[in-house]
């Protein structure tokens, strides 16, 4: 070998030497580097120079090997070591080390993807985690609903104190005793209204003229015989006014003597200039007597003031004679109106009072019908009290406007008439209803009016309506109406059923809730007698009541509310053993909602005992209407107190006008229920797993990369999920600095899995991986690189010698 080439040799060895100790010296310098992978610098020789081949054996000859020079060192390959480094535990919950073989997975500003061991994140003004060097963590995210995602990778967020989520109620957990013993609660509380009329019938206007029936004013009449006849004696007339109904009224008095007449002329009589009365009958006694009065002409006109008289006393007897009919006492009227098809008319105000003694009472100016009253057949009632009974009012005439055309009419029926017995049954006599027409569940809310003595008012007019009823002593929250012009009183009937959370037979089909002792079914209906009913649940603590406050009106354009009075009192008490109890749970935004629930004794005997269960909710949101029922059904316990089966446990809450999942639907869990007897049965809610809405305050980061957020309300939620990459080979991998590796061209392609699968490893939180450097080796390593060196160098200064020796033997 030449001096040239053992020169070259050398300097390669130096160059290996260099080599392995710039690797060391990187191994040392990033011994303390997290998820550092130390590297091992591998070397090959050089054969480039061949001076014989060889040869094989032949004849004597035993053959030759190959003469070859070897011309030094190279690099074969600096190779990373992937062994597992070290792990140290840390107080950091966002540190991260692996154990196995995978890579986490960043991404560069560039957007390049990058791979490292270095666990050591933290998070960003974004709540991002990333890389001390600033690159972004990637995984599975999650969606609005925290459902990871794994169809792409994203970078990871930890969003401590700006994210907040609610856990939605899925089971209610009861305890509590139902005792077999006590009451059947067979029994509902039953409330009725005042009675209310429908003012959509006219009710005639008080405008009757009401005053005592005055006898004819005979001032400046004269009487006087003339001819010569029969007639001879001191005469006494009665002049008597007639209405249209044939009615008398109080008779005058007019004497007269006739001296051998055949006729007593009258003249001067008064006439009605009011037009009450259409005629006038004259009535006289024979000569001398004045007890007794025969009729002996009628003046069939108001205008006519003279009468004839040609009667003989012989024929008095013959003709009808005067019976006066008066009343005495203090009265007062009502008028009327009645017509074919429709229900009478509420009373006019009243009429009067008028006092009379040994008289008549006329009603001049009696309103004529209007309306639906306008009609053929249409009558005119009048009523009256009686001595005695002032506040009753009894019907003592029917004016025909048809033939009446002066609408008025004259009482003169005594009180003893009215009310003989044999004559009470008469229609004609039937008493007065002051409320009139009743309502019915037809009847529009605007026409809904209701009684205060004589005076008549709307209770409801276009507007907003707020009703806050009462159960079981406690008011229950306001439910509001929109009353327009077509709303009815079925309709407010529904709505008041609805905010008092009466449960009807249709809520539970398989198993109809039962009627109340009385036969009714529970809810609302309108009574014959013009009265609204409210049926309850049966049970003591399904009472429900309707205080005077109960309703407030607010007119359609107006801030000022009023109260409309309907009267509501019970006629029956709720009985029966019974608990109730209240507890809060909460929908999918953590909105919380009210839920009572009332357990009534539907039935015991020898075989078992079965309770009740009603689930109301204030917070209940329909799409329509007011309803705050949510559930219902029956809890069945056997022989030995234990619940063996529940036809129906899920309560069903609707929030239709929120943002929340509709319905809220969880379940009723009477597990821990007894059926034992006890003094009184009691129920209580002991815990719900639902919760309000909470915000992150802390996380951990289980084995499998999952990332768990801890919100404030103890619910977890998924955040994301670490996921790793795995090579084929590893070493393959290009360095990119700052412990970073991307895919290099011997590498093979990047395989993502979750840690724990796929041979990737698995995650270990608060720790990180420590560098895989050996010191000790190294330095080992590096005084063999340094003796390397040192002898490497010596070649050349041996070579430097032989030199100097060549270029002596020049000399």
């Amino acid at each position: 070998m030449s001096l040239a080439s053992a020169l070259s040799t050398a300097l390669t060895g130096l160059n290996s030497a260099e080599t392995t100790i710039s690797v060391v010296g990187n191994n040392l310098a990033n011994s303390s580097t997290d998820g550092f992978k130390a590297s091992t610098a591998l070397f090959a020789t050089q054969f480039l120079q061949t001076e014989n081949l060889g040869s094989g054996p032949q004849g004597l000859s035993g053959g030759t090997d190959p003469t070859q020079i070897g011309l030094g060192t190279q690099v074969a390959s600096i190779t990373p070591d992937f062994s597992q480094g070290t792990i140290q535990l840390s107080s950091s919950p966002s540190d991260l080390a692996i154990q196995g073989n995978g890579f986490f997975i960043a991404q560069a500003a560039t957007g390049e993807q990058l791979y490292t061991r270095d666990g050591a994140f933290q998070t960003n003004s974004q709540n991002q985690l990333v890389t001390s060097t600033g690159n972004k963590l990637l995984g599975y995210g999650v969606d609005n609903n925290f459902q990871l995602q794994t169809n792409s990778l994203s970078p990871l967020s930890i969003p401590l104190g700006s994210t907040a989520v609610a856990q939605a109620t899925q089971n209610v957990f009861l305890q509590g005793t139902l005792t077999p013993t006590g009451t059947i609660a067979n029994t509902a509380e039953i409330l009725q209204s005042a009675v209310l009329g429908d003012g959509q019938f006219a009710a005639p206007t008080a405008t009757t003229q009401v005053h005592a029936a005055l006898p004819p004013d005979l001032t400046g009449a004269t009487a006087s015989g003339s001819g010569a006849g029969t007639i001879n004696g001191d005469y006494t007339y009665k002049i008597v006014y007639v209405d249209a109904d044939g009615n008398e009224g109080p008779a005058s008095t007019l004497t007269v003597t006739a001296n051998n007449a055949s006729e007593i002329d009258l003249s001067n009589l008064p006439t009605d200039s009011n037009g009450n009365y259409v005629a006038r009958n004259i009535y006289r006694s024979a000569a001398g007597e004045n007890t007794t009065f025969n009729l002996v002409g009628t003046i069939n006109d108001n205008t006519t003031t003279t009468f004839t008289d040609t009667t003989a006393d012989s024929s008095l007897s013959s003709l009808a004679a005067y019976n006066p009919q008066t009343i005495n006492g203090n009265y007062t009227y009502y008028v009327t109106w009645s017509a074919p098809g429709v229900p009478e008319s509420r009373p006019s105000g009243p009429l009067g009072p008028v006092n009379i003694a040994d008289g008549n009472v006329l009603l001049s100016d009696l309103p004529g019908p209007t309306g639906v009253y306008n009609v053929a057949g249409a009558k005119i009632n009048v009523y009256r009290n009686v001595t005695g009974q002032p506040d009753t009012f009894y019907r003592v005439a029917e004016v025909d406007p048809s033939t009446d055309p002066q609408l008025s009419y004259l009482d003169n029926i005594a009180d003893s008439t009215i009310t003989n017995n044999n004559l009470v049954s008469n229609p004609i006599y039937a008493t007065l209803d002051l409320d009139g027409p009743k309502i019915t569940g037809n009847t529009v809310l605007v026409n809904v009016l209701n009684r205060n003595g004589n005076t008549y008012a709307n209770l409801f007019q276009p507007g907003e309506l707020s009703f806050t009823g009462e159960q079981n002593g406690s008011n229950l929250s306001p439910k509001t109406l929109q009353i327009t012009n077509t709303t009815t009183v079925q309709d407010l009937i529904s709505f008041m059923t609805d905010a008092l959370g009466i449960q009807t037979p249709g809520d539970d089909s398989a198993n109809p809730i039962p009627n109340d002792v009385t036969g009714q079914p529970p809810g609302g209906s309108v009574l014959t007698d013009g009265r609204i009913q409210l049926v309850g649940n049966n049970g003591a603590d399904n009472s429900i009541s309707i205080p005077l406050s109960a309703f407030k009106l607010t007119p359609t354009g107006s801030t000022n509310a009023s109260t409309p009075l309907m009267g509501f009192s019970s006629v029956q008490s709720a009985a029966g053993q019974s608990a109730s109890t209240s507890f809060q749970v909460f929908d999918s935004l953590g909105i919380p909602l009210t839920v009572n629930l009332t357990s009534v004794l539907q039935s015991s005997d020898s075989t078992g005992t079965t309770y009740r269960w009603f689930a109301n909710s204030p917070d209940n949101d329909p799409t329509s209407g007011s309803s705050t029922v949510v559930g219902t059904g029956l809890i069945n316990f056997d022989g030995e107190g234990n619940v063996v089966s529940v036809s129906n446990s899920t309560v069903s809450i609707e929030r239709q006008h929120v943002a929340s999942v509709s319905p809220l639907q969880f379940n009723l869990d009477f597990s821990e229920v007894s059926g034992l007897a006890s003094s009184s049965s009691s129920l209580a809610a002991a815990r719900q797993d639902g919760s309000g809405a909470g915000t992150l305050t802390s996380y951990n980061i289980s084995g499998d990369g999952t990332i768990n957020g801890v919100f404030s309300n103890g619910v977890t939620r998924t955040l994301g999920q670490i996921v790793l990459a795995s090579f084929a080979n590893p070493e393959g991998l290009q360095a990119k600095g700052d412990n970073d590796y991307a895919t290099g061209v011997n590498s093979g392609l990047p395989v993502i899995n979750k840690p724990g699968t796929g041979g990737a490893g698995s995650i270990t939180a608060g720790a990180v991986e420590l560098s895989n450097t050996d010191i000790g080796q190294s330095l080992i390593n590096l005084i063999l690189a340094s003796t390397d060196y040192r002898g490497n160098a010596q070649v050349i200064t041996t070579v430097n010698d032989m030199l100097q020796q060549l270029l002596t033997l020049n000399r």
